[in-house]
């Protein structure tokens, strides 16, 4: 099949495109710069893949590169938890989620032939924070910014459904790999100052990267499933069972706490992404049919860290 990909550079994007490549789909990269993008993407590892320059929030002639595609895979957004929220951070959010979704749909709506599916993400945001509620793909949405972000991206790919396309959305956990949250654990573990952030009560809902990109490609190929899937993997742990596993698999203590105030001094409104959390499991994914590679933690850090 032929795949296009907003977002193929990204944590999550780059290792689905090299997962499509070893699967000998094609894959046709939409990206904001193309020069980089073939950086990422050699010509000499990846010779059938098509690289294309886009403005994610304009419609465009690279709305035209749709056209023929069988699948489209949105995994665009300007990162979460970098920086204060800003009142024009907070719109930049909202715009690079929204927006992009919508010109997506508008490409999909106008392409001759139509994709058969498209991919979407979105984020456990959704349902808000909480210490003991335990969220489902059927619980409402929450009523805090991230679950406003989170309704905006999702109602934005609903209308292509109108034209026949199936729509998945994956609602996606902390992703586990090497880069990403682990990236930024990693050196104070190292030098043996790692412990629990916060309260260390807070739920946290995980995926291996691996399992995410599994998922994705299993959305592409299975037309039976649609709808909202949690990308989340079936054993969340609150934060100090992850802390503490962590150190248990990198041979390092974790005792030394991350206070609550240090980060919110640091990020502001931001810091709430990782003093507060939710317990996220997956029934629909699970019932869907999909398998896990890693759905216990301490397997999941043991290959994310087997070479840290």
């Amino acid at each position: 099949m032929k795949v296009a990909i907003a977002g193929a550079t990204g944590f999550v994007g780059s290792r689905l495109v090299d997962r499509l490549h070893s699967l000998e789909h094609q894959v046709l990269v939409l990206s904001r710069d193309a020069a980089r993008a073939r950086r990422v993407f050699p010509v000499s590892v990846y010779p059938n893949l098509e690289i294309v320059a886009y403005t994610p929030t304009k419609s465009g002639i690279w709305q035209q590169s749709l056209g023929g595609c069988d699948g489209v895979v949105n995994l665009t957004g300007a990162p979460i938890a970098e920086g204060r929220w800003t009142t024009a951070r907070k719109q930049e959010i909202i715009d690079s989620r929204k927006l992009t979704t919508e010109k997506l749909v508008e490409a999909i709506t106008n392409a001759n032939p139509k994709p058969a599916v498209l991919v979407s993400g979105s984020a456990i945001g959704y349902y808000g924070t909480s210490e003991t509620a335990v969220f489902e793909e059927s619980n409402a949405a929450g009523n805090d910014f991230l679950a406003d972000v989170c309704q905006a991206w999702e109602m934005a790919a609903q209308p292509v459904k109108n034209g026949g396309t199936r729509l998945v959305i994956l609602r996606l956990g902390i992703v586990l790999g090497m880069g990403g949250a682990i990236a930024k654990m990693l050196a104070p573990f190292k030098l043996f100052a790692g412990g629990p952030i916060g309260t260390g009560k807070q739920w946290f809902s995980w995926i291996h990267r691996e399992d995410v990109v599994d998922l994705i490609v299993f959305a592409l190929t299975h037309p039976q499933v649609e709808g909202v899937l949690n990308a989340t993997a079936p054993n969340p742990v609150r934060m100090a069972e992850f802390c503490q596993v962590f150190g248990t698999v990198l041979n390092r203590p974790s005792w030394l706490p991350v206070p609550s105030l240090a980060l919110e001094v640091l990020l502001g409104d931001a810091a709430k992404v990782i003093l507060e959390g939710q317990q996220v499991l997956p029934k629909r994914t699970l019932s869907s049919g999909f398998e896990y590679q890693y759905p216990v933690l301490k397997e999941a850090l043991e290959e994310v860290l087997a070479s840290a």
